[in-house]
Protein backbone atom coordinates (compact mmCIF):
# COMPACT_ATOMS: atom_id res chain seq x y z
CA UNK A 1 0.00 0.00 0.00
CA UNK A 2 2.76 2.27 1.01
CA UNK A 3 4.34 1.72 -3.11
CA UNK A 4 0.81 2.78 -4.23
CA UNK A 5 0.31 6.12 -2.60
CA UNK A 6 4.00 7.19 -3.70
CA UNK A 7 3.25 9.14 -6.48
CA UNK A 8 0.64 10.78 -5.00
CA UNK A 9 2.89 12.04 -2.28
CA UNK A 10 5.51 13.08 -4.78
CA UNK A 11 2.54 15.11 -6.87
CA UNK A 12 1.75 16.79 -3.08
CA UNK A 13 5.22 17.53 -2.40
CA UNK A 14 5.55 18.93 -5.45
CA UNK A 15 2.42 21.24 -5.23
CA UNK A 16 3.53 22.23 -1.83
CA UNK A 17 7.29 23.57 -3.18
CA UNK A 18 5.56 25.56 -6.23
CA UNK A 19 3.05 26.81 -3.40
CA UNK A 20 5.38 27.77 -1.28
CA UNK A 21 7.77 29.39 -4.03
CA UNK A 22 5.08 31.46 -5.63
CA UNK A 23 5.35 34.44 -3.40
CA UNK A 24 9.13 34.64 -3.86
CA UNK A 25 8.44 34.34 -7.31
CA UNK A 26 5.79 37.27 -7.40
CA UNK A 27 8.29 39.40 -5.33
CA UNK A 28 10.91 38.75 -7.47
CA UNK A 29 9.00 39.68 -10.47
CA UNK A 30 8.11 42.75 -8.58
CA UNK A 31 11.68 43.70 -7.86
CA UNK A 32 12.48 43.92 -11.67
CA UNK A 33 9.71 45.50 -12.17
CA UNK A 34 10.21 48.63 -9.65
CA UNK A 35 13.85 48.69 -10.95
CA UNK A 36 12.93 48.67 -14.20
CA UNK A 37 10.56 51.35 -13.62
CA UNK A 38 13.32 53.51 -11.43
CA UNK A 39 16.11 53.37 -14.30
CA UNK A 40 13.46 54.78 -16.86
CA UNK A 41 14.15 58.34 -14.91
CA UNK A 42 17.42 58.39 -16.73
CA UNK A 43 15.15 59.34 -19.87
CA UNK A 44 15.08 63.02 -19.39
CA UNK A 45 12.33 63.36 -21.92
CA UNK A 46 9.98 60.70 -20.17
CA UNK A 47 6.76 62.00 -18.58
CA UNK A 48 4.92 59.12 -17.61
CA UNK A 49 4.33 54.78 -18.00
CA UNK A 50 1.64 52.98 -17.55
CA UNK A 51 1.44 48.77 -17.84
CA UNK A 52 -1.47 46.23 -17.87
CA UNK A 53 -1.16 42.32 -17.70
CA UNK A 54 -3.55 40.14 -18.70
CA UNK A 55 -4.25 37.30 -16.34
CA UNK A 56 -7.04 34.93 -14.55
CA UNK A 57 -9.02 38.05 -13.17
CA UNK A 58 -9.32 39.88 -16.64
CA UNK A 59 -6.05 41.63 -16.39
CA UNK A 60 -4.95 44.83 -13.95
CA UNK A 61 -2.67 47.22 -14.12
CA UNK A 62 0.18 46.56 -12.82
CA UNK A 63 2.35 49.64 -12.71
CA UNK A 64 2.25 53.39 -13.58
CA UNK A 65 4.56 56.03 -12.33
CA UNK A 66 5.14 59.65 -13.50
CA UNK A 67 8.53 61.50 -14.13
CA UNK A 68 10.14 64.53 -13.96
CA UNK A 69 7.54 66.58 -12.20
CA UNK A 70 4.58 64.90 -14.53
CA UNK A 71 1.98 61.77 -13.15
CA UNK A 72 0.45 59.05 -15.47
CA UNK A 73 -3.05 61.18 -15.07
CA UNK A 74 -1.78 64.48 -15.78
CA UNK A 75 -3.11 65.28 -19.92
CA UNK A 76 -0.29 65.34 -22.58
CA UNK A 77 -0.13 65.60 -26.30
CA UNK A 78 -0.30 62.39 -27.81
CA UNK A 79 1.02 63.55 -31.21
CA UNK A 80 0.40 60.58 -34.11
CA UNK A 81 -0.41 57.97 -31.23
CA UNK A 82 -4.27 59.23 -31.96
CA UNK A 83 -3.89 57.59 -35.28
CA UNK A 84 -4.52 54.29 -33.87
CA UNK A 85 -7.46 56.03 -32.61
CA UNK A 86 -8.91 56.89 -35.56
CA UNK A 87 -8.11 53.49 -37.29
CA UNK A 88 -10.52 52.36 -34.37
CA UNK A 89 -13.28 54.91 -35.16
CA UNK A 90 -13.24 53.63 -38.63
CA UNK A 91 -13.31 50.23 -37.55
CA UNK A 92 -16.39 50.90 -35.42
CA UNK A 93 -17.98 52.89 -38.10
CA UNK A 94 -17.66 50.10 -40.51
CA UNK A 95 -19.05 48.12 -37.81
CA UNK A 96 -21.87 50.20 -37.23
CA UNK A 97 -22.53 50.51 -41.26
CA UNK A 98 -21.63 54.42 -41.82
CA UNK A 99 -19.17 53.29 -43.80
CA UNK A 100 -19.32 50.64 -46.29
CA UNK A 101 -15.98 49.19 -45.83
CA UNK A 102 -12.09 49.90 -45.87
CA UNK A 103 -12.43 49.47 -49.91
CA UNK A 104 -14.59 52.52 -49.86
CA UNK A 105 -13.36 54.95 -52.05
CA UNK A 106 -13.31 57.87 -50.64
CA UNK A 107 -14.59 60.62 -53.28
CA UNK A 108 -18.24 59.34 -52.29
CA UNK A 109 -17.84 59.89 -48.85
CA UNK A 110 -16.96 63.91 -48.95
CA UNK A 111 -18.53 67.01 -49.90
CA UNK A 112 -18.38 67.20 -54.00
CA UNK A 113 -17.20 71.23 -52.65
CA UNK A 114 -13.75 69.54 -51.37
CA UNK A 115 -12.58 67.73 -54.09
CA UNK A 116 -10.91 69.90 -56.86
CA UNK A 117 -11.98 71.26 -59.90
CA UNK A 118 -10.08 68.76 -62.34
CA UNK A 119 -8.95 65.99 -60.50
CA UNK A 120 -6.17 63.67 -60.97
CA UNK A 121 -7.96 60.27 -61.88
CA UNK A 122 -6.07 59.00 -59.39
CA UNK A 123 -7.80 60.27 -56.63
CA UNK A 124 -11.21 57.98 -57.74
CA UNK A 125 -9.23 55.22 -56.65
CA UNK A 126 -8.18 56.01 -53.38
CA UNK A 127 -10.26 54.10 -50.32
CA UNK A 128 -10.34 54.75 -46.97
CA UNK A 129 -7.79 51.80 -46.31
CA UNK A 130 -5.69 53.70 -47.87
CA UNK A 131 -5.62 56.51 -46.17
CA UNK A 132 -5.19 54.35 -43.23
CA UNK A 133 -2.31 52.40 -44.01
CA UNK A 134 -0.24 55.80 -45.63
CA UNK A 135 -1.07 54.49 -49.18
CA UNK A 136 -3.67 57.22 -51.03
CA UNK A 137 -0.19 58.61 -53.31
CA UNK A 138 -0.78 61.76 -52.80
CA UNK A 139 1.53 64.48 -51.27
CA UNK A 140 2.78 64.09 -48.08
CA UNK A 141 1.24 66.86 -45.51
CA UNK A 142 3.70 65.59 -42.64
CA UNK A 143 7.40 66.89 -41.58
CA UNK A 144 8.69 70.21 -43.49
CA UNK A 145 4.82 70.69 -45.64
CA UNK A 146 2.92 70.51 -42.25
CA UNK A 147 3.15 74.03 -41.28
CA UNK A 148 1.86 74.82 -44.81
CA UNK A 149 -0.92 72.46 -44.92
CA UNK A 150 -2.41 73.65 -41.32
CA UNK A 151 -1.66 77.58 -42.25
CA UNK A 152 -4.44 76.92 -45.62
CA UNK A 153 -7.63 77.99 -45.08
CA UNK A 154 -8.96 74.20 -45.83
CA UNK A 155 -6.91 70.91 -44.62
CA UNK A 156 -9.36 69.13 -46.47
CA UNK A 157 -9.29 70.47 -49.63
CA UNK A 158 -5.66 71.13 -49.42
CA UNK A 159 -5.03 67.43 -48.65
CA UNK A 160 -7.07 66.43 -51.83
CA UNK A 161 -5.65 68.64 -54.20
CA UNK A 162 -2.12 67.89 -53.54
CA UNK A 163 0.29 65.84 -56.32
CA UNK A 164 -0.12 62.22 -56.46
CA UNK A 165 3.73 61.08 -55.66
CA UNK A 166 2.67 57.02 -56.17
CA UNK A 167 0.07 55.27 -57.10
CA UNK A 168 -2.80 54.53 -54.37
CA UNK A 169 -1.94 51.34 -52.63
CA UNK A 170 1.61 51.46 -53.14
CA UNK A 171 4.21 52.56 -50.96
CA UNK A 172 3.92 54.55 -47.49
CA UNK A 173 3.34 58.62 -47.92
CA UNK A 174 3.13 58.94 -43.99
CA UNK A 175 0.81 62.10 -43.89
CA UNK A 176 -1.22 63.42 -41.25
CA UNK A 177 -3.70 65.21 -43.92
CA UNK A 178 -4.48 61.27 -44.70
CA UNK A 179 -5.54 60.32 -40.82
CA UNK A 180 -7.37 63.97 -40.97
CA UNK A 181 -9.25 63.11 -44.54
CA UNK A 182 -10.78 60.12 -42.64
CA UNK A 183 -11.93 62.10 -39.59
CA UNK A 184 -13.45 64.24 -42.13
CA UNK A 185 -15.12 61.28 -43.46
CA UNK A 186 -16.49 60.03 -40.02
CA UNK A 187 -17.84 63.61 -39.21
CA UNK A 188 -19.43 63.63 -42.93
CA UNK A 189 -20.84 59.87 -43.01
CA UNK A 190 -21.97 60.43 -39.18
CA UNK A 191 -23.26 63.60 -39.19
CA UNK A 192 -21.63 64.05 -35.76
CA UNK A 193 -18.26 65.16 -34.62
CA UNK A 194 -15.03 62.91 -34.43
CA UNK A 195 -14.68 63.80 -31.10
CA UNK A 196 -18.43 63.11 -29.93
CA UNK A 197 -17.83 59.50 -31.76
CA UNK A 198 -14.82 58.94 -30.14
CA UNK A 199 -16.50 59.81 -26.55
CA UNK A 200 -19.62 57.83 -27.42
CA UNK A 201 -17.56 54.60 -28.74
CA UNK A 202 -14.68 54.48 -27.50
CA UNK A 203 -15.71 55.90 -23.92
CA UNK A 204 -17.29 52.63 -23.04
CA UNK A 205 -13.74 51.91 -22.57
CA UNK A 206 -12.91 51.99 -19.13
CA UNK A 207 -10.38 54.83 -18.25
CA UNK A 208 -10.58 56.42 -21.69
CA UNK A 209 -10.87 60.18 -21.89
CA UNK A 210 -9.84 62.56 -24.20
CA UNK A 211 -9.14 66.35 -22.39
CA UNK A 212 -8.57 67.82 -25.63
CA UNK A 213 -8.30 67.72 -29.68
CA UNK A 214 -7.67 70.50 -32.03
CA UNK A 215 -10.10 71.42 -34.87
CA UNK A 216 -9.14 72.49 -38.56
CA UNK A 217 -10.75 75.75 -39.63
CA UNK A 218 -14.26 74.00 -41.17
CA UNK A 219 -14.29 72.31 -37.04
CA UNK A 220 -13.22 69.03 -38.10
CA UNK A 221 -11.13 67.31 -35.57
CA UNK A 222 -7.64 66.82 -36.80
CA UNK A 223 -7.50 63.34 -37.53
CA UNK A 224 -4.27 61.72 -36.31
CA UNK A 225 -2.42 64.77 -34.55
CA UNK A 226 -2.69 67.54 -31.39
CA UNK A 227 -5.26 64.89 -29.08
CA UNK A 228 -4.66 65.29 -25.70
CA UNK A 229 -4.81 62.35 -22.96
CA UNK A 230 -3.28 60.84 -19.78
CA UNK A 231 -1.14 58.14 -19.89
CA UNK A 232 -3.71 56.26 -18.23
CA UNK A 233 -6.29 56.73 -20.82
CA UNK A 234 -3.77 56.12 -23.58
CA UNK A 235 -3.49 52.71 -21.64
CA UNK A 236 -6.88 52.04 -21.28
CA UNK A 237 -6.95 52.23 -25.50
CA UNK A 238 -4.21 50.02 -25.63
CA UNK A 239 -5.66 47.43 -23.64
CA UNK A 240 -8.85 47.33 -25.58
CA UNK A 241 -7.27 45.81 -28.05
CA UNK A 242 -4.97 43.75 -26.03
CA UNK A 243 -8.35 42.22 -24.41
CA UNK A 244 -9.18 41.83 -28.25
CA UNK A 245 -11.35 44.36 -28.64
CA UNK A 246 -13.48 44.61 -25.14
CA UNK A 247 -16.80 44.74 -26.74
CA UNK A 248 -16.20 47.93 -27.89
CA UNK A 249 -13.44 47.25 -31.23
CA UNK A 250 -14.78 44.34 -33.31
CA UNK A 251 -12.06 42.12 -33.18
CA UNK A 252 -12.24 41.35 -37.00
CA UNK A 253 -10.96 45.16 -37.15
CA UNK A 254 -8.20 44.36 -34.93
CA UNK A 255 -6.95 41.43 -37.32
CA UNK A 256 -7.61 43.84 -40.22
CA UNK A 257 -5.53 46.70 -38.77
CA UNK A 258 -3.07 44.36 -37.47
CA UNK A 259 -2.40 42.85 -41.05
CA UNK A 260 0.97 44.34 -42.83
CA UNK A 261 0.01 46.24 -46.27
CA UNK A 262 3.24 48.49 -46.39
CA UNK A 263 6.58 49.16 -44.73
CA UNK A 264 7.28 52.17 -42.56
CA UNK A 265 9.25 54.89 -44.30
CA UNK A 266 11.11 55.29 -40.66
CA UNK A 267 12.37 52.15 -39.90
CA UNK A 268 10.95 49.37 -42.40
CA UNK A 269 8.66 47.64 -40.05
CA UNK A 270 5.04 46.78 -41.74
CA UNK A 271 2.21 49.30 -41.36
CA UNK A 272 -1.25 48.34 -40.98
CA UNK A 273 -4.43 50.50 -40.37
CA UNK A 274 -2.78 52.94 -37.56
CA UNK A 275 -0.66 50.54 -36.31
CA UNK A 276 3.50 49.30 -36.88
CA UNK A 277 3.41 45.57 -36.88
CA UNK A 278 6.88 43.99 -35.77
CA UNK A 279 8.70 42.81 -32.35
CA UNK A 280 11.23 44.07 -29.92
CA UNK A 281 13.31 43.02 -27.53
CA UNK A 282 16.63 41.42 -27.76
CA UNK A 283 18.11 43.10 -31.70
CA UNK A 284 14.50 43.64 -32.70
CA UNK A 285 14.10 39.36 -32.29
CA UNK A 286 12.02 39.72 -29.20
CA UNK A 287 8.45 39.77 -28.82
CA UNK A 288 5.41 40.35 -31.80
CA UNK A 289 4.29 44.18 -31.08
CA UNK A 290 1.77 46.20 -32.32
CA UNK A 291 2.28 49.93 -31.33
CA UNK A 292 1.50 53.61 -32.26
CA UNK A 293 3.90 56.54 -32.40
CA UNK A 294 3.78 60.05 -31.76
CA UNK A 295 6.07 62.25 -32.19
CA UNK A 296 8.42 63.18 -29.15
CA UNK A 297 7.82 59.32 -28.01
CA UNK A 298 3.88 59.05 -27.32
CA UNK A 299 4.09 54.88 -27.58
CA UNK A 300 1.35 52.75 -27.39
CA UNK A 301 2.32 49.13 -26.97
CA UNK A 302 -0.12 45.80 -27.42
CA UNK A 303 1.84 42.62 -26.90
CA UNK A 304 -0.56 39.71 -28.08
CA UNK A 305 -0.44 36.65 -25.89
CA UNK A 306 2.81 34.70 -27.37
CA UNK A 307 5.13 31.75 -25.91
CA UNK A 308 3.42 31.24 -22.91
CA UNK A 309 3.86 35.16 -22.23
CA UNK A 310 0.03 36.86 -21.32
CA UNK A 311 -1.45 39.88 -23.37
CA UNK A 312 -0.25 42.99 -22.35
CA UNK A 313 -0.28 46.84 -22.84
CA UNK A 314 1.93 49.67 -22.27
CA UNK A 315 1.61 53.40 -22.52
CA UNK A 316 4.59 55.92 -22.76
CA UNK A 317 4.65 59.38 -22.51
CA UNK A 318 7.26 61.92 -23.55
CA UNK A 319 7.79 65.33 -24.21
CA UNK A 320 5.91 66.19 -27.29
CA UNK A 321 8.34 68.89 -28.20
CA UNK A 322 11.46 66.75 -28.68
CA UNK A 323 12.48 64.20 -31.32
CA UNK A 324 12.35 60.73 -30.87
CA UNK A 325 13.20 58.74 -34.30
CA UNK A 326 16.77 60.34 -35.23
CA UNK A 327 18.16 60.84 -31.41
CA UNK A 328 17.77 57.07 -30.36
CA UNK A 329 14.97 58.10 -28.01
CA UNK A 330 12.57 55.79 -29.35
CA UNK A 331 15.04 52.41 -29.42
CA UNK A 332 15.30 53.27 -25.56
CA UNK A 333 11.31 53.22 -25.13
CA UNK A 334 11.39 50.02 -27.34
CA UNK A 335 13.65 48.47 -24.93
CA UNK A 336 11.79 49.61 -21.91
CA UNK A 337 8.89 48.22 -23.11
CA UNK A 338 9.94 44.53 -23.78
CA UNK A 339 11.86 44.57 -20.40
CA UNK A 340 8.95 45.80 -18.66
CA UNK A 341 6.56 42.94 -19.85
CA UNK A 342 9.39 40.90 -19.43
CA UNK A 343 9.58 41.73 -15.93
Amino acid sequence: MTTTHRPDRRRFIAAAAAFTAAPSLVRAADATLDATLAEAAALTQLRAVAVWRDGPDGGREIAARGYHGFTPDRPTNIKSASKSMISALAGIAIARGVIAGADQPIVALLPAADLPPDPDPRLARVTVGNLLSMQAGLGRQSGPNYGRWVSSGNWVRTALAAPFEAEPGGRMLYSTASSHLVSAILTHASGRSTLALARDWLGAIPGFAITGWEQDPQGIYLGGNEMAMSTRSLLAFGTAYARGGAGVIPPSWIGESWTPRTNSIFSGESYGYGWFIGRIGRFGMGRPVRYGWGYGGQMIYVFPPAGGAPAAAVAITSDPDQPSARTGYRSALHDLAARLVAA
